[in-house]
């Protein structure tokens, strides 16, 4: 058996050449009609002992499409082995993850008190922007239109996304950049990825939780949320998700008090 014609999207290249290079190895020189679910089921377990759930409903769900596009391309009688009850079972996720919301508050009190310029503005634009850290540390002053960021080699895998973030802080990383001479083409926040995990790790110990990076793109979604925002400039523009079910697990759950805040303002 040969495998062609399957072109992944860029943003999953690495997973699929992971999964369909050892699915080449293990089944390679058999015919694809003859691979059954209990020799899918044998080939996952071995190839995701000791990963995560979520790691091995990802590798179930790239052989799962890769079968679908050779039946809707080459063999439409193919019977996909992946839609065997047991490995929807075994690969199945328990269900979405609530993150927990952090109060604006909270955050506020993190960014006053990070007194270093360059980590303050790290966190502001991740808590306000919803940046990812990856794509903060990829920032050039060539990037840097006012309110407006041209971000390139985004994690959705497109070459070109936009970022818009608050006016004040575009005058601060303006100001930033210029006091620290920094090139057109230099990086601005030159650091490595741990070192600036490493600074939202500690700024979260300064109010006494635990915080990390992703938790200050999720604020920004949330908070746009809770004052009013639709969902749709919250996935187009704050957060750039191609659909809108991906923006919704970002949302912060909603307590019993939030909720009954709200009935009070709409109805008290």
């Amino acid at each position: 058996m040969i495998i062609t014609g399957l072109i992944p999207k860029k943003n999953t290249v690495r997973n699929y050449s992971y999964v369909l290079g050892y699915f080449q190895i293990e089944f390679g020189d058999r015919d694809v009609e003859s691979i059954t679910p209990d020799d899918i089921l044998g080939f996952l377990t071995e190839l995701t002992t000791d990963a995560k759930q979520t790691t091995k409903r990802l590798r179930y769900s790239n052989l799962k499409s890769f079968f679908n596009h050779i039946q809707a391309t080459f063999l439409p009688s193919l019977n996909n082995p992946c839609d065997s009850p047991t490995l929807k079972k075994t690969f199945r996720c328990k269900g979405p993850i609530h993150w927990p919301m952090i109060e604006k508050d909270i955050i506020d009190e993190i960014i006053f008190r990070t007194e270093k310029p360059r980590n303050r503005l790290m966190l502001e634009l991740m808590a306000r922007g919803g940046l990812r850290i990856g794509e903060v540390l990829n920032l050039r002053p060539k990037n840097c239109q006012g309110c407006k960021l041209i971000l390139s080699d985004t994690k959705g895998g497109r070459e070109m996304e936009v970022a818009f973030i608050p006016q004040k802080i575009a005058d601060r990383l303006k100001e930033y950049i210029q006091t620290a001479g920094i090139e057109s083409q230099a990086r601005i926040f030159p650091i490595s990825y741990t070192a600036a995990w490493s600074i939202v790790v500690k700024a979260g110990k300064l109010v006494g939780i635990h915080l990390r990076p992703h938790d200050l793109r999720r604020h920004a979604a949330t908070y746009a949320s809770r004052s009013g925002t639709p969902i749709e400039i919250i996935s187009k523009v704050v957060l750039r998700h191609s659909n809108l079910s991906t923006t919704q697990r970002y949302l912060g759950k909603v307590s019993d008090t939030e909720a009954m805040r709200w009935i009070e303002n709409l109805y008290g």
